[in-house]
């Protein structure tokens, strides 16, 4: 072999030695993720895996994943994908280290990924009212002769036909259509008595179920399926350390808690579809804490009788509650909220700190619409920023605006847009920057304080 031969030789050796050590030091299993500090959680924005409420990230796997890297010192940095197939992609490119969202377990998935952590099993359940003079379904038999109601071309629907074989026939399947149609529209219709029966996943007829008590999902309807977290197949000791954690934490506290903040505790207002005044005291006495608020209201020129609609409707005043989100007291505070305004959570059980921090809140976001010209338009976007976030009144109005609405009206215009991020078609608008939104409780909550204050208003003077 000649000298330049030799030398090409060298080379070749030398780079090909490069790419190897390059690619072992592409390696990011868990020791360099403890060493970065941060974990990057691959995710879609969904009621029940993450989302902003009141500018506060939220949701199940959110808060499961979070408690992973509060016990080995990480920071969760969230990355929202456009839909599960996207999620393993991501993974795949390095993206992320892990998917926190349910992925169906299956063999041709665990030849490139690792299933790790947070585990589910799933089915389809029938959704069916619960009043007292509802018959409820405790048979798949029982659905023969009844129409149930399912989006057409979905999961749902196959599985109710494969079940109608299995019985013989018999259960009229009716197929609804729509392009900003949701299985949780149908639940909705479901407890408003508007279609009889419709079909779910188990944990989202659950979550629901939250909002509208009325709700009987007890029934499978269908085999169970395995879903999990999911890892790269060379990341082994991420995947070892999610199940070390998930071992430890299904009989845990916290995680019995977490379970039971989204699918157990009510949320939204179990009042917010009726409005009972006869607890007004008399004598222009709207509640024991009128004192506080006149102050207040006096202070920062906002009617003290709107504060006290605000304060029934986030407590109905009482000083030690707390909502599902974590939201404290009378004027129905989140502690992050209070820390910007200077003020400890442990502090928000004191009635006068509540109310004082709940109205300089308050006031606060009527400061930021102040360019709205109409000042009851601008207390109904300040009372829906109030509930829901500002963050998703101001997706809401850049959506209004893109699309030819009025963005300084609420009613018909800013509410269209607050109910349509539920949508992904809306919510992954590049003028929205949070995500998707439940707009159904800020909506009626809105409705329901500003009619409260117009009752406040004649009961009491000014």
């Amino acid at each position: 072999m000649n000298k330049s031969s030799l030398i090409s030789c060298v080379l070749i050796i030398l780079c090909l030695s490069c790419l190897t050590w390059g690619k072992r030091k592409r390696v990011h299993d868990f020791p360099q993720i403890i060493q970065a500090d941060t974990l990057r959680v691959l995710t879609l924005n969904t009621s029940t895996s993450y989302f902003l409420y009141r500018d506060q990230p939220m949701g199940y796997h959110y808060d499961m994943v979070r408690d992973f890297c509060k016990q080995h010192g990480l920071v969760p940095e969230i990355i929202v994908a456009e839909n599960p197939r996207a999620l393993i992609r991501m993974l795949q490119l390095g993206v992320g280290d892990l998917i926190a969202y349910n992925i169906p377990v299956t063999n041709t998935l665990k030849d490139s990924v690792l299933f790790a952590g947070l585990q589910h099993i799933s089915h389809q359940v029938l959704v069916q009212r619960a009043l007292r003079d509802d018959t409820l379904i405790t048979d798949v038999t029982g659905l023969i002769g009844k129409k149930v109601t399912v989006i057409g071309s979905s999961k749902y629907r196959d599985r109710l036909e494969n079940l109608n074989n299995e019985l013989g026939g018999g259960i009229r399947i009716e197929t609804a259509y729509g392009d900003t149609l949701l299985v949780e529209d149908l639940i909705r219709s479901v407890s408003r008595g508007e279609i009889a029966y419709t079909v779910a996943d188990d944990d989202l007829a659950r979550l629901n179920q939250t909002y509208f008590r009325n709700l009987d999902v007890n029934l499978p309807v269908s085999f169970e399926q395995r879903s999990s977290w999911v890892v790269r197949k060379d990341t082994p000791i991420l995947a070892d350390s999610l199940e070390s954690w998930f071992g430890r934490k299904t009989t845990a506290p916290l995680f019995l808690r977490i379970e039971k903040r989204y699918f157990e505790e009510t949320k939204g207002y179990p009042h917010s579809d009726r409005l009972s005044y006869d607890e007004i005291l008399g004598h222009g006495i709207i509640s024991p804490f009128d004192t506080w608020f006149k102050q207040q209201g006096k202070r920062l020129q906002i009617d003290w009788r709107l504060l006290a609609s605000v304060a029934w409707q986030e407590s109905t005043f009482e000083t030690e509650g707390e909502s599902w989100a974590g939201a404290i007291g009378l004027m129905g505070l989140m502690p992050a909220t209070a820390a910007s305004l200077g003020v400890s959570s442990d502090e928000l059980y004191d009635p006068e700190t509540n109310i004082r921090i709940g109205a300089a809140y308050l006031k606060q976001l009527l400061v930021t619409f102040s360019s709205v010209p109409d000042p009851l338009e601008r207390i109904k976007l300040s009372l829906a920023a109030y509930n829901g976030g500002l963050g998703h009144v101001f997706d809401a109005r850049a959506l209004a605006e893109k699309y030819d609405a009025d963005k300084d009206l609420w009613e018909g215009n800013v509410e269209k847009y607050i109910q349509l991020k539920r949508l992904e078609q809306y919510y992954t608008d590049p003028v929205c920057k949070n995500g998707y939104f439940r707009g159904d409780e800020t909506i009626n909550y809105v409705q329901n304080v500003i009619d409260r204050w117009r009752y406040y208003q004649e009961a009491a003077s000014q």
